[in-house]
């Protein structure tokens, strides 16, 4: 890796840039761009089987303070490219917080890539952290000042906050937000969403959540927005989720995406588990050929890291939408990935069987290489891009 990483500033005076994968380049800086995205291709194609079955999985950790045992022989065996902590890892002091994660991420390396650091801190009720660590007020808040105060002073207000607590997550290592909810409010998605929406206004909750993108991003955080292409009232983890109305209805839904992605402002997209009949009436989303790769991908052009969520949630493991049987985890998590997703999200109990099971699917075929290798290159782009892949 350190030699091709030293190859940089050669291969900018070397190569061309042929786009094959649906990963366009900025037009300020195409060359640095394509260079980039040409190294992020090598990094990718150099990794074996096991690192790159590993490299589009997310996994929760077990631990506080520091690794168990059990977890860092689990690491080893199957160097995740990103990790993501919850409240049983973080209700701690910074400096615990620290070592953790400093454990966790030179384990990983050592067999792999640099891993994601990632936590849900959406703001409001979401908040993993101690009172009183990187706190924010719910997305709802804001909408509240937009109307009392106008929107512009709304958004001042999103962006000083994300701001500042994009300081305070990365100052303890983490680096991958899931949030923000761009979703706007509806009847429909009212009893599950309530105050993590931003309101009932799809287009400023586009702006709002480019004003919250925009101040993470400013700290060195990567922002995973959240849920494509929206969420019914029922929570996802209890109950199946059906996206009711036409594709005119999914469409003006999915609208604050469109318009994050039309800005530029969209680097990664959680896939919601929701059944979308109107589109797909065999598959929920988040196993969706028709809603990942040719809706968000081809249609709006997308061209960032798709991730799906924990495929334990009950709606992932309901039968789908036309009926039949549902799926376990770890084979919901293989069709995904050959549907179109880049990365998946899995709980420590589940890491094994997942990475284990996009391995078989990689050995028999089932799951084409390229498929995982292009996934992979979008997600190592994004690393470098991000500054995690260096010299050391």
């Amino acid at each position: 890796m350190r030699v091709l990483l030293l190859c940089l500033i050669l291969l900018l005076m070397i190569f061309k840039c042929t786009d094959t994968q649906n990963m366009p380049a900025p037009a300020e800086e195409p060359e640095i761009y394509c260079v980039t995205k040409e190294l992020a291709g090598r990094i990718a194609a150099a990794l074996d089987d096991r690192q790159l079955a590993a490299q589009v999985i997310i996994t929760g950790i077990d631990g506080k303070g520091t690794l168990p045992l059990h977890m860092q022989a689990l690491l080893t065996e199957c160097p995740t490219g990103g990790i993501m902590l919850f409240r049983y890892n973080l209700d701690t002091d910074t400096e615990a917080i620290q070592n953790l994660l400093a454990e966790t991420v030179t384990l990983i390396a050592s067999e792999s890539v640099i891993p994601f650091a990632g936590v849900d801190h959406e703001g409001g009720t979401v908040n993993r952290f101690r009172r009183g660590v990187a706190d924010m007020p719910s997305a709802a808040s804001y909408w509240e000042i937009a109307e009392n105060e106008g929107k512009e002073t709304a958004l001042m207000h999103i962006n000083t906050d994300s701001v500042n607590a994009g300081l305070a997550i990365k100052h303890l290592g983490i680096n991958m937000n899931f949030a923000p909810v761009a979703e706007h409010l509806t009847e429909d998605n009212y009893d599950f969403l309530q105050d993590r929406s931003y309101g009932p206004d799809p287009v400023f909750a586009a702006e709002a959540a480019g004003a919250f993108i925009t101040g993470m991003n400013q700290t060195g955080v990567l922002c995973v927005i959240k849920h494509f292409p929206g969420s019914a009232g029922t929570d996802p983890h209890y109950f199946s989720s059906v996206l009711p109305g036409d594709r005119d209805a999914l469409t003006a839904l999915a609208a604050p995406f469109a318009a994050l992605i039309e800005k530029g402002l969209a680097q990664a997209i959680m896939i919601s588990h929701s059944a979308v009949p109107a589109l797909d009436n065999e598959h929920i989303a988040s196993l969706s050929p028709v809603v990942m790769d040719e809706w968000l991908r081809q249609e709006l052009g997308f061209a960032g890291i798709i991730i799906c969520d924990d495929f334990s949630m009950a709606a992932a493991s309901s039968p789908p939408p036309a009926g039949g049987k549902g799926h376990s985890p770890e084979a919901a998590a293989v069709r995904s990935l050959i549907a179109g997703a880049d990365m998946v999200l899995v709980w420590p109990p589940d890491l094994r069987r997942t990475h284990n099971a996009i391995q078989a699917a990689l050995a028999d075929g089932t799951l084409p290489r390229e498929r995982l290798q292009e996934a992979a290159e979008r997600i190592i782009l994004e690393k470098i891009q991000m500054g995690l892949i260096s010299e050391e």
